[in-house]
């Protein structure tokens, strides 16, 4: 029987579907797995230029096209990145480029000047954390990285200050005092130049955290640069969980694609 032009047997995302990302206009990945499959071959390229949260491309990629994904901030593209990792397993990004994102310190430079609030979001996605939606009244955290503490899937909090600009000590103190005030377990402060001997020891007066599971304790206060990101450096503490969702992983075969 042909396909009509009402389709009422796939459903919408609710609020507590594990497909949910918080995108507003979000479609089902079963919708465009069908738009996808009736319009393309396998091998075909699919084109989105407005990709949002990457359902497009996630149809795409499971049924074995090529793609190519483009949106206009920093943050999306973040997000398919972290979906098609958690989806398909890390070794998926090894199959597509992400292009127009900060490369060097000067295009780090260039993407703090054109829009200090995406660079701060860059910052955060290097880190695998989850940038804050809005800049407003976030009392200095950009971000948050979230960790496990156990089997039963509790986790604890590292919060993220990223500054463009010129830093001093009072950044790490008020880094430590909102660390303290909202009970998380670590602050990172990222900056863009090293950090001053003022900075250096004002980290390092701010104690240790000790991982509930295995005891093993980290810097409650640790300080990295862009640079140190863009080199591919971590910060000192248990593997991140991955934000912005609950997917469930599948795997399928690897093309190479691209997101702008």
């Amino acid at each position: 029987m042909p396909v009509q032009d009402l389709w009422s047997d796939i459903g919408f995302i609710g609020g507590t579907s594990p497909e949910r990302l918080g995108y507003p206009t979000q479609k089902p990945v079963a919708l465009l797995e069908r738009i996808v499959t009736a319009s393309s071959n396998e091998g075909d390229v699919v084109l989105d230029p407005f990709c949002g949260c990457g359902t497009t491309v996630d149809a795409a990629q499971k049924l074995g096209r090529k793609w190519i994904g483009i949106d206009v901030t920093t943050l999306a593209i973040d997000l398919i990145d972290a979906r098609l990792r958690h989806t398909y397993g890390e070794e998926i990004q090894e199959t597509y480029d992400m292009l127009g994102i900060p490369r060097d310190l000067t295009g780090a430079a260039a993407l703090f000047k054109r829009s200090p609030f995406e660079f701060e979001r860059w910052v955060v996605m290097m880190l695998d954390g989850q940038p804050n939606e809005k800049q407003v009244g976030d009392k200095g955290i950009d971000g948050v990285i979230r960790f496990p503490i156990d089997a039963k899937g509790n986790s604890d909090r590292a919060l993220i200050s990223v500054k463009g600009g010129a830093t001093n000590p009072g950044h790490v103190r008020d880094l430590y005092g909102t660390v303290e005030s909202q009970r998380a377990a670590m602050g990172v402060f990222v900056g863009m130049d090293g950090p001053t001997k003022g900075m250096i020891e004002a980290a390092n007066h701010s104690g240790a955290y000790n991982h509930p599971a295995n005891g093993q304790r980290y810097p409650k206060i640790q300080i990295m640069t862009v640079q140190d990101l863009l080199d591919d450096k971590k910060p000192n503490m248990p593997t991140a969980l991955l934000p912005y969702f609950q997917a469930q992983r599948r795997y399928g075969d690897d093309q190479t694609e691209k997101l702008f």
